[in-house]
């Protein structure tokens, strides 16, 4: 039996120092481990237990750790997790699949295929941001991998009208709007996490997938597992989104992160124990 997992990253498995939400008193805080460093300066950490789980789970040679983000594959490279390197990652929202650290070119011809026939051009998008977004607000304006667009904001600044004049101009067009944190994305439809988990799945056999994410841009992710898990933060959160086969965690922040890899470590023991 192969278990693959499908973890999203920022704000799932991994949190910046403005998403740790760490609310106890500083004496029983947890020990933290940086996972990513930017331009030499701290950026990503994960709990010092939820590293060392993910470290154990990683071991297991039944299991399939995929870390799975909206990241373009530089920024996704920058991250040193615990444990033995992923065989496999997905970047760019699906966009990208990581071999062994290298992308598939095969797999991306099928991606480019499928946007050029099912939504609008990515410089169209792209011309409509920089004619509607307000420099009063706009920070930065990036396009990630050729494939979707991503803007930095002063997130207090930004109208909650224009994000939704925004959703209602992407949505026939074939593109989806999701904000998180001071970023706002713009992303094809048929561009999804879920696509390329069901491609890993397929390539290494697995016959369980469990996935975890906090976002808009993960629901697809969770839906398509036997099973997922929420974080008690993010846009699912806000929106009280959930299905069967989730299970919304109320814990929120970098102790979320520690709770999601116990849940994946202890769903994999059950299902190693059944298979034996």
């Amino acid at each position: 039996m192969t278990v693959l997992i499908a973890s999203d990253l920022d704000r799932t498995l991994i949190y910046s120092s403005a998403a740790l939400a760490l609310t106890m008193p500083d004496p029983v805080a947890p020990r933290l481990l940086c996972v990513e460093v930017h331009e030499s300066k701290p950026l990503s950490y994960m709990t010092e237990t939820a590293a060392a789980l993910l470290a154990e789970l990683t071991a297991d040679p039944a299991v399939v750790f995929v870390p799975t983000t909206t990241r373009t594959r530089k920024q996704y490279q920058r991250i040193r997790f615990p444990g033995r390197p992923a065989p496999y990652a997905i970047c760019a929202n699906g966009g990208q699949l990581l071999v062994d650290g290298v992308p598939d070119r095969d797999w991306r011809r099928q991606v480019d295929a499928r946007l050029a026939q099912e939504c609008a051009p990515l410089e169209e998008v792209h011309a409509h941001l920089l004619a509607t977004a307000d420099p009063a607000w706009l920070r930065k304006l990036r396009l990630a991998e050729d494939l979707f667009a991503y803007l930095v904001v002063e997130r207090a600044l930004l109208p909650d009208a224009w994000l939704a004049s925004l959703t209602t101009w992407a949505e026939p067009r074939g593109w989806t709007v999701s904000l998180q944190g001071r970023k706002v994305y713009a992303v094809p439809r048929p561009l999804t996490k879920s696509a390329a988990m069901y491609e890993v799945a397929r390539r290494t056999g697995a016959t369980t997938t469990l996935a975890a994410g906090d976002s808009l841009l993960d629901a697809d992710l969770l839906l398509a597992a036997d099973a997922g898990w929420r974080p008690g933060h993010g846009e699912l959160a806000d929106a009280g989104w959930t299905a069967p086969t989730v299970t919304a965690l109320v814990t929120p922040g970098v102790l979320a992160g520690e709770e999601i890899v116990r849940a994946f470590a202890h769903e994999a023991a059950r299902l190693g124990t059944l298979g034996a």
